[in-house]
């Protein structure tokens, strides 16, 4: 259980990631509440013998039940625009990491410090470590600093693939001859896995993504000591 819970339901790890959390409660609150409401009126039509020989309108009911999906529409549209603003802003980045896609891994450049590229593979199963996960631990990390604004640029050379790490919030395809980005701030060290989300190929399962979060000083020491 412990290793599904590492795996598959990492805890949130970002702002961004806490908001759609939010969003996603406050949604699900409400969808709870109409399909209980929906539900226990057409029980009660399917199952009592009640009848009102006269009823021939009900001006009053009519207005309510055309009146208050809309305010519920409201009441979700507005948050949800909200949130997409959020998630589309680029605040003031410190620093930029570039993705590229490829049949079938990842390339990482840091180009605003310091000169900084590599390529990140999946390690095979015959070389896997105790301490590693089969199909989503790589030879190379992307470190980056937590605590800091992050933007992403995400671009591919061949097909399309998709840059997703779902702790994060974050998902953003790679595109040939576009760039793409995304900003993102990790509240917290540690390691976080996502993989390419776009059907990219034979090898699609096999091109992970896995983000180590580190302090700021041995992030910088970890830029200079990479060649």
């Amino acid at each position: 259980m412990a290793t599904w819970k590492t795996l598959l339901l990492q805890d949130s790890a970002s702002p961004l990631m806490e908001q759609l959390m939010f969003f996603h409660d406050h949604t699900l609150m409400i969808l709870v509440i109409i399909t209980i409401l929906v539900s226990h009126m057409m029980f009660s039509m399917l199952f009592n013998k009640f009848t009102h020989r006269y009823l021939l309108e009900g001006q009053t009911i009519e207005m309510i039940w055309t009146i208050l999906p809309a305010i519920i529409l409201i009441i979700i549209a507005l948050p949800s625009l909200r949130l997409l603003y959020i998630l589309d802003e680029i605040y003031n980045p410190e620093l930029t990491v570039k993705a590229i896609g490829h049949q079938w891994y990842w390339s990482y450049e840091y180009s605003d410090y310091k000169k900084i590229e590599f390529d990140s593979y999946m390690i095979p199963s015959n070389e896997l470590n105790e301490f590693n996960f089969r199909l989503l631990d790589v030879d190379h990390r992307m470190c980056i600093p937590f605590n800091t604004q992050i933007r992403i640029i995400v671009t591919s050379l061949d097909v399309i693939h998709s840059w997703t790490i779902p702790s994060l919030g974050v998902k953003i395809d790679g595109t040939p001859g576009r760039l793409n980005q995304a900003t993102f701030n990790i509240n917290r060290t540690g390691l976080f896995y996502g993989q390419c989300s776009e059907i990219c190929g034979a090898n699609h399962s096999f091109m992970p993504i896995v983000i180590e979060s580190i302090p700021v000083a041995k992030f910088l020491s970890w830029m200079n000591n990479s060649t």
